[in-house]
């Protein structure tokens, strides 16, 4: 697929040898997801009990990494999430000219560049499979007169790149990627321009990390860029942005939509940010506590940023009893305990309007269904299906597996539940290189007659490195 003005011959002939070579190192094995996949079976002999810390927000840690590496001077951000993802960003950033360091005291301590000072990477920039990293690093390098090369994991080289292609190529950026590719796919070359043109931009689909990548490219980008929100997603960046000093306004119109203003050339201060724990990682534990009966377990300093933290509301919804326990701010973000009971849940119709809150915690939701009382219908998820994987379809064929009840939709699934008794289990799940389906299932084999099988649990390390030993601390069998 192609974006702006044909370059000449010769650059065509170069990006396309470029491309080439990038696409053929996405078939070769990645180290984050080795080639001998590493199975796990979870059960759980009894309640889950005690008190955990989860890694820390991916989401956030992803900003604060690239937004001290635009800032002059020395960050230094605590509790940083070490998730093969987020390490893909740290590599980006040093790729470009930031010094990035983690001390020993697990500090890690970045020496920025300055809005502007991105210099030209070196060779490609390896995203792994992370698609925050690749969609935000597009945004930054928009806006500057540099070209990179993305290239991913096979997951990663299948996910639609085009809704954030579009904005950036409205801004002036010239995008080539992988020829008969469906959607704008890994691998790619971004042309970045500077000065970038800045442009009013109303979401198509509900999408932070399109929103995140407009507003990074219009951080380098004079005048004012906007985007327009007509369903408000997760707001980290917003909030970071003003937090490193960017002159950065959000209204609302008439209808209700977001309108996000940020005046571009800003001049970024190093801060010291500490990172929350992932509420996107709590909710496995949380939902295994809730399922599992005698448990009560407590997972400790969560973000609840209310853009992230629905799943929570939903659960509550269900009959859950969670409570937020020790309520404070950090960094601008607000913090909590989770304490968590064994609840009976009952089935419900999620809410369509919490889809864009809690859309990555959807796949353990669809567990905590399995095991409600009557029926839950989920709509409006049409976004699961291009996700690290199709994650509608292979919920569906994993619960089935393991006994559940699911009808699939277009959109979504109906889950007739169990009303708290075990699943029969005794399956083994094909997570097709999904952390999020990995750990779903992982849960789901604590509430099941035979222990479940993950094919591969190495996937998790992308966001929730530890995630077994953890769940081990609370009382869960991995074998």
């Amino acid at each position: 697929m192609k974006m702006n003005s044909r370059p000449p011959a010769s650059a065509e002939s170069l990006i396309a040898g470029r491309l080439a070579i990038a696409e053929r190192r996405c078939q070769k094995p990645r180290p984050m997801h080795a080639s001998s996949p590493r199975p796990a079976s979870f059960s759980a002999p009894g309640p889950l009990r005690g008190s955990i810390a989860v890694p820390g927000d991916k989401s956030i840690s992803h900003r604060a990494l690239m937004l001290s590496a635009l800032a002059i001077g020395e960050s230094r951000v605590e509790g940083l999430l070490t998730g093969e993802d987020v390490l893909a960003t740290a590599a980006a950033m040093r790729a470009m000219g930031a010094s990035i360091e983690r001390g020993d005291d697990d500090v890690w301590r970045i020496h920025g560049v300055g809005v502007g000072g991105l210099l030209q990477p070196e060779g490609a920039l390896e995203m792994g499979n992370s698609g925050t990293s690749t969609r935000l690093l597009m945004g930054l390098v928009a806006s500057h007169a540099i070209t990179a090369t993305f290239t991913g994991d096979a997951s990663l080289s299948k996910r639609p790149m085009n809704r954030v292609i579009e904005p950036l190529s409205l801004m002036g950026a010239d995008v080539t990627a992988t020829p008969g590719g469906k959607g704008g796919t890994l691998p790619l070359m971004l042309r970045g321009i500077s000065p970038a043109v800045p442009i009013d931009y109303r979401l198509p689909v509900a999408s932070a990390q399109v929103k995140s990548a407009v507003l990074l490219a219009g951080l380098n980008t004079p005048g004012i860029t906007r985007v327009i929100e007509p369903v408000a997603t997760r707001d980290h960046s917003e909030r970071m942005l003003r937090g490193f000093g960017a002159e950065l306004e959000v209204e609302q119109d008439a209808d209700g939509a977001r309108i996000i203003s940020i005046r571009g050339e800003a001049e970024l201060q190093p801060q010291h940010i500490v990172v929350p724990g992932d509420p996107s990682s709590a909710a496995f534990p949380v939902v295994a506590a809730l399922l599992v009966p005698g448990s009560a377990v407590t997972i400790a300093n969560v973000g609840l940023n209310p853009t992230r933290a629905a799943l929570f509301d939903v659960l509550r919804m269900m009959g859950g009893d969670i409570e937020f326990a020790n309520p404070r701010e950090v960094g601008g973000e607000p913090v909590a305990d989770i304490v968590v009971r064994h609840s009976t849940l009952k089935g419900i119709e999620t809410p369509v309007e919490t889809v864009a809150s809690m859309v990555d915690e959807y796949p353990i939701l669809f567990v905590a269904a399995a095991l409600a009382e009557g029926r839950t219908v989920a709509r409006g998820l049409e976004e699961l299906r291009v996700k690290e994987s199709d994650r509608i379809a292979v919920m569906a064929e994993g619960l089935r597996a393991i006994g559940a009840r699911v009808e699939e939709l277009e959109d979504g699934l109906i889950i007739d539940g169990t009303g708290g008794d075990p699943l029969p289990g005794g399956a083994t799940i094909a997570a097709r290189l999904d952390h999020r389906i990995a750990m779903s299932f992982a849960v789901a084999g604590l509430v099941s007659k035979a222990a479940v099988t993950i094919d591969d649990m190495g996937p998790v390390a992308t966001s929730f490195p530890g995630f077994t030993r953890l769940m081990g601390e609370l009382g869960a069998v991995a074998a």
